[in-house]
């Protein structure tokens, strides 16, 4: 018997005049899952997310929620609840009112429509809000009110459109905690999208990196970033040092590179097989360098000798600047005991399984 996943698109294609949008989408999503669509703006994670509401129609591919086919299907039939970056509050309607404008519609009694809405406005902490209009509440509140206003329907899905794109940085952190809180409370299937890596990394069960309508990588937050697998994923999601060479030699899977300028980086690549002589690009994320005042001399690591040039206190980490040769790294660490000051002689080292090789990229 072939499995019903919650959400499930099998090749789906968009086009806008001529322009590819969404090149074969496909996705499994199961009950429960939280997962995002993150990348760039105009890579189609918000067009991806319309199809799947029923606000787009998908020119190829087909669309399953719940494992029946949705293609053609009206949003209101899709039991879906929707949270938009716009709060959509009516103004002129009481935060109760607002809640259950829907529930009404159905034609709920009086009585089941006071008690769902006092247990959604109870989920989002915001009980004592009921009697107030939209522009008495913060922004924060606001944004609970619109995801209180979706849940009340108990949708089967909850699709999010980038709902805290408009909140300042401190809501938007509180928020994404709720978001967190709510998801393991119901468990309601959601889809989020996003371009804040941050908010994906933190919130995700599963994560779908989107480039120019392609899918890069779907995987866990821990494997989009310590296992990226493509050179996008890999320079997109955080911060990291790209070091040009030429394989110097080889001996299995590990690699030693030479730069332009002489640095040496010995790396291991477990996938793809490169031979000697050739082009390639390195990564090193900053908070995979280790700086020391001593030099380091091992076989399994890449080291060299720089200058502090720039330091910049980030709270619980410190992000070092460092002039090696030609080229600046960007080094972070959570060592506040070793404090390393701009002019600084300083040494550093990269384990190789923690760099990433790729052919050269122009």
């Amino acid at each position: 018997m072939e499995k019903k996943y919650d959400v499930e698109l099998r090749h789906i294609k968009k086009s806008f005049n001529g322009n590819t949008i969404v090149k074969d989408f496909s996705i499994q999503i199961e009950r429960g899952e939280f997962i995002s669509f993150l990348g760039p703006s105009g890579c189609g994670k918000t067009t991806t997310l319309n199809m799947i509401a029923g606000f787009l129609e998908a020119d190829e591919g087909e669309l399953l929620i719940k494992g029946r086919l949705m293609n053609g299907v009206p949003t209101y039939k899709r039991d879906l609840g929707m949270v938009f970056q716009t709060y959509s509050l009516f103004p002129h309607m009481t935060v109760f009112e607002n809640i259950a404008y829907g529930l009404k519609l159905r034609k709920l009694l009086k009585d089941e429509i006071a008690v769902r809405v006092k247990k959604v406005l109870e989920l989002v902490k915001l009980p004592q809000v009921q009697t107030r209009f939209p522009k008495q509440l913060s922004g924060g509140q606001r944004q609970r009110i619109a995801i209180a206003r979706a849940l009340v329907m108990e949708p089967s899905i909850l699709l999010l459109d980038e709902p805290l794109s408009n909140l300042d940085a401190k809501l938007r952190e509180e928020l994404r905690d709720e978001l967190k809180r709510l998801h393991k409370e119901i468990g309601v299937t959601t889809i989020f999208v996003t371009h804040d890596q941050e908010e994906a990394l933190s919130l995700s069960d599963r994560i779908v990196v989107l480039s120019h309508g392609n899918i890069e990588q779907i995987g866990s937050p821990s494997d989009i970033y310590h296992r990226p697998a493509t050179e996008f994923v890999h320079t997109f999601i955080g911060k990291t040092n790209r070091l040009d060479g030429t394989v110097k030699a080889l001996d299995g899977n590990d690699l030693t590179i030479q730069t332009e300028d002489g640095l040496s980086i010995k790396a291991r690549s477990k996938e793809k097989k490169f031979v000697s002589g050739e082009k390639v690009s390195t990564y090193m994320r900053p908070e995979t360098i280790q700086l020391t005042m001593d030099p380091v001399g091992s076989v399994d690591v890449t080291t060299f000798s720089g200058i502090v040039k720039l330091v910049t206190f980030l709270g619980p980490i410190t992000e070092y600047h460092i002039s090696v040769g030609k080229h600046e790294l960007i080094v972070r660490t959570q060592q506040p005991q070793r404090h390393f000051v701009e002019g600084a002689q300083v040494y550093g080292f990269c384990h190789t399984e923690d760099i990433m090789v790729v052919e050269e990229n122009f």
